[in-house]
């Protein structure tokens, strides 16, 4: 029995300097859950069909769940206005179940005056240009997001995607000085693995320095936001395959609408040459009555440069008639500070040689079909 409480007595002695130090912690749980029920249609295969006669106008019904989460972040004070930080953030299935652990905003940093320093796993400086003209008021996610065009949002590093999340990273923000701020990014990849789980093959043991350099420039004052940023992805794709992007946006609230619009240039490596492309996309949020009204329009160019026709990265194919234009229409009600609900309608025109479509939960139709969707969405905070 003596020995029973010296245990417990020296336990409860060893745990104190524990509990002091949590108790200079600040952690927080946070999470969201996003979800829709919706209607999309296009010209697409259609498997209970026969072989034959598979390409079918098809409307699918289905419930989705978009970029939710569940996480937690924490800081402490290290003193002299230096803090620690950290998060872990992970993928949650909420319209099929299950979730992926870590996979989202997980990095552990630091944070002064000088600025925020992380490391780990987490979106890139390019990233931060999208809510400069994009769908804000349904948080930049859902077959709405207006990424489905720009920066090919929809596809993964491994075939040309520039809105990623990149693991192996180190970045830096500076703070921000009279409106202006700046990030830089650099992911570190070892080509024989890739990103995303591509594999180069034996040919690359040689050429094992891919990696991923993410930067932007950022200005906000008062109704006026802007922001230039660079991305550049080197040998991600392949041995020999060198890809950049460059986005421009900005916009401007003068109180009964807002208005954004944003360019971009996408330049690819392939055997062939080079493949480019040209975006512009122009949007505007209206509040009427309760809630928001946001609709945006984007054009995404021919894919051009000197690579051979029907050469294609992503959903971007060298040739004529390879362009594409989205439209989307949605309306956001609050129900209270952290709830809401939005509807809305989104469509990807293809042109002939085309086959673009949604950038989260994607609907894949065939080229020079149009994918259309309409949505209607509830998503709580906690």
């Amino acid at each position: 029995m003596n020995k029973k409480l010296v245990a417990v007595a020296v336990a409860g002695v060893l745990a104190a300097p524990l509990a002091a130090e949590a108790q200079t912690a600040n952690v927080t749980l946070y999470g969201r859950l996003n979800m829709t029920m919706e209607a999309v249609s296009g010209r697409a295969v259609d498997p209970n069909m026969p072989v034959n006669n598979q390409l079918q106008n098809r409307t699918v019904y289905r419930v989705s769940t978009n970029s939710s989460r569940l996480g937690v972040r924490g800081s402490e004070s290290l003193g002299g206005g230096l803090s620690a930080i950290f998060q872990i953030e992970s993928n949650v299935s909420a319209d099929t179940g299950g979730g992926l652990l870590g996979t989202r905003e997980t990095f552990a940093g630091l944070q002064g005056p000088w600025g925020t320093f992380k490391i780990g796993n987490f979106l890139a400086p390019y990233d931060d240009i999208h809510p400069i003209f994009g769908n804000v008021p349904t948080l930049t996610t859902s077959i709405l997001s207006t990424a489905a065009l720009w920066a090919q949002g929809s596809q993964s590093k491994a075939n040309g995607g520039f809105d990623a999340r990149l693991g192996n990273s180190i970045r830096y923000d500076m703070p921000s000085m009279k409106g202006f701020r700046g990030a830089f990014q650099l992911s570190t990849l070892d080509a024989s693995a890739g990103q995303g789980g591509v594999v180069y093959g034996d040919q690359a043991t040689q050429q094992r320095h891919a990696y991923i350099m993410s930067m932007g420039g950022y200005y906000s004052n008062g109704p006026f936001n802007a922001g230039v940023a660079y991305e550049s992805n080197q040998k991600v794709r392949g041995p020999a395959l060198d890809d950049w992007a460059f986005s421009a946006a900005a916009n401007w609230n003068f109180g009964f609408m807002k208005l954004g619009g944003v360019y971009e240039r996408l330049d690819y490596d392939t055997p062939t040459g080079s493949l480019t492309r040209n975006f512009w996309d122009v949007s505007a949020t209206v509040p009427i009555g309760p809630g928001e009204l946001f609709a945006s329009f984007g054009d995404a160019g021919n894919g051009s440069g000197t690579a051979a026709n029907g050469t294609k990265v992503g959903q971007l194919v060298k040739g004529d008639e390879t362009s594409a234009r989205q439209w989307s229409v949605s309306y956001t009600y609050a129900l209270s500070k952290r709830t809401l609900t939005y509807v809305g309608f989104v469509q990807t025109r293809n042109a002939d040689n085309a086959a673009y479509n949604f950038n989260i939960n994607p609907f894949a139709v065939a080229a020079g079909a149009n994918a259309s969707g309409f949505v209607a969405g509830l998503t709580h905070f906690f």
